[in-house]
């Protein structure tokens, strides 16, 4: 079976994509000058725990040196805030529940997120040397339309209209933090509009690991919810109209077990939190899925996106 693409263009007005690689130092320290940005919001990176195993050099180029020229923009052209994005990767083998921003990052399982790890590093460095207001968002599992293509609830949607296997790891013993794109900008977007500030109470017999006397500061943003990997399947199915063929395999060592975030410190700076279900989440991706490729093969099974696992 072959999907076939239907992709609809919008214009806005206040938007233009220029296409460059963040590796290619001048070209985007002309594009800052240039442009006179106020704000940076942050968001390319090499992407993906398990690409990571194979292709380790695209995450430094990306990640650590295009992310160095990104603080090298900021500080040559006083932006007032650069918001980054982080992972909920950079908690490794930490066992402690809810993830939460008090908690030791200091054991990544993923070369991915050690280089998420160095991007909180090397903003505070250049918070504390010149000043530059930094927050980074820790992200947990980001789903919805528009997703990346290798997201496991990407692949499964797929897989399952195509009537091919799933791989679930695990014997799908796994928990994820599920959050919805559009609590994501949301958020994003509280945080951008308030720039990072010294932390006055912050003390260096007691650090705090998510703040600084520096205007530098991390949070975590995430639905607070868990679901297990099985029932996050089960809804997919249910909005696909069609049961599941899976291909069991063992955890991988790249992989944790469960991720949870815990976000009092984003409600309290903020006043906001993740309000999407996973029912509700998945319900929009399956029709933006579903559309997007245009299958027509297939009716939408009415689903009941109020109710909770």
């Amino acid at each position: 079976m072959r999907w076939n693409v239907m992709i609809k263009s919008h214009k806005y007005s206040n938007y233009r994509f220029i296409k460059m690689n963040l590796e290619d130092k001048n070209e985007l320290l002309n594009l800052f000058r240039r442009e006179k940005f106020d704000m940076v919001a942050h968001l390319a990176a090499q992407a993906g725990v398990r690409y990571s195993l194979t292709n380790p050099d695209v995450y430094i180029q990306s990640n650590v040196n295009g992310f160095l020229n990104i603080l090298e923009a900021c500080r040559q052209n006083k932006i007032r805030h650069l918001v980054y994005a982080s992972s909920s990767s950079v908690y490794g083998l930490n066992e402690q529940m809810p993830f939460s921003v008090q908690h030791n990052t200091s054991h990544p399982v993923s070369l991915y997120a050690a280089t998420k790890k160095s991007n909180e590093l090397m903003a505070h460095v250049y918070s504390h040397l010149f000043n530059i207001p930094t927050t980074g968002l820790r992200f947990f599992t980001v789903y919805g339309p528009w997703g990346r293509p290798d997201m496991a609830y990407f692949l499964f949607a797929d897989a399952i209209m195509k009537e091919q296997p799933i791989v679930v790891y695990n014997q799908g013993k796994m928990k994820r933090d599920f959050t919805y794109i559009d609590d994501i900008v949301e958020g994003f977007v509280h945080v951008l509009d308030e720039p990072a500030t010294p932390d006055v109470t912050w003390s260096g017999t007691e650090p705090n690991p998510a703040a600084s006397p520096a205007p530098w500061r991390i949070y975590n943003i995430g639905n607070d919810n868990p679901v297990e990997l099985m029932d996050f399947v089960k809804e997919i199915e249910t909005n696909c109209g069609k049961k599941a063929i899976i291909e069991m395999k063992e955890q991988e060592r790249s992989d944790v077990h469960t991720t949870w975030a815990d976000i009092n410190e984003l409600v309290n700076n903020f006043n906001y939190k993740p309000t999407t279900t996973v029912q509700t989440g998945l319900y929009n991706f399956v029709q933006w899925f579903k559309e997007y490729y245009g299958i027509k093969e297939f009716a939408m099974n009415p689903v009941n996106v109020n109710n909770a696992f």
